[in-house]
């Protein structure tokens, strides 16, 4: 089957396992359409479309959507939740995995860690920040930080940076190499919300409004619990 014409897809890093990997291949091979899908924090994703960029689906942060949906950039009727996303840590191979399944037990971790890798744009990243000012150990962990702008914070523990990595669970496990320590303790752990919407200025409404409806289908929903995510 020829692709009919592509859809532009832009979509938050944490669910790039589960939509690049598995939903846009079945979408493809279902109806023909081609996606062209860029991934980045909904930040950056926010930052190119106040520049003008153009979209026909956007998958963000659900205040991110709202605001869009309030400037009349996103369709508010198409606004879809999706998934939720909670934040682990995780070690380099080989590692001794510490015990972070209380708030004391990760304290512990933390400060005894020679670097901690986060994201300093992401959701994770920017509510780790807080949270070390929370716990009063920022000035301790941050001294020997390694913070990322964005990206995958795991890539400091292969490529020796850090030993502890924190981030969004479903982006930690795009590293198998790097185990997971566990998910932050109940009392401390962050959900970010994520919904889909359709550009109101999309050119192809038919295509963009079939995307959506399949990013909520039960292949969708198995493929975010496969990557770390929590199907809303």
């Amino acid at each position: 089957m020829t692709p009919r014409p592509a859809l532009t897809l832009f979509c938050a890093m944490a669910l790039r396992g589960a939509v690049n990997d598995s939903i846009l291949p079945a979408f493809t091979r279902d109806t023909g359409i081609f996606v062209d899908a860029h991934f980045a924090p909904t930040r950056t994703l926010i930052q190119k479309i106040t520049a003008d960029a153009h979209f026909d689906v956007i998958i963000g942060i659900d205040a991110s959507l709202t605001a869009l949906s309030d400037a009349r950039t996103v369709d508010a009727m198409t606004l879809t939740p999706l998934a939720e996303a909670g934040i682990g840590i995780a070690v380099a191979p080989g590692a001794k995995i510490p015990d972070v399944s209380t708030v004391e037990a990760l304290t512990n971790a933390l400060t005894a860690a020679r670097s901690v890798a986060y994201s300093r744009n992401s959701p994770s990243g920017i509510y780790f920040a807080q949270l070390l000012q929370d716990l009063g150990i920022a000035e301790q962990v941050n001294e020997h930080a390694t913070v990322v702008d964005q990206g995958f914070t795991a890539d400091a523990l292969l490529d020796g940076r850090a030993d502890l990595a924190l981030q969004q669970m479903s982006e930690l496990i795009f590293f198998p190499e790097a185990k997971i320590a566990g998910p932050l303790p109940a009392e401390v752990q962050h959900y970010t919300a994520f919904s889909a919407g359709v550009a109101l200025q999309t050119k192809n409404s038919s295509g963009s409004g079939s995307l959506i409806r399949f990013l909520s289908t039960k292949l969708a929903h198995a493929a975010y619990s496969g990557a770390g995510l929590e199907p809303s």
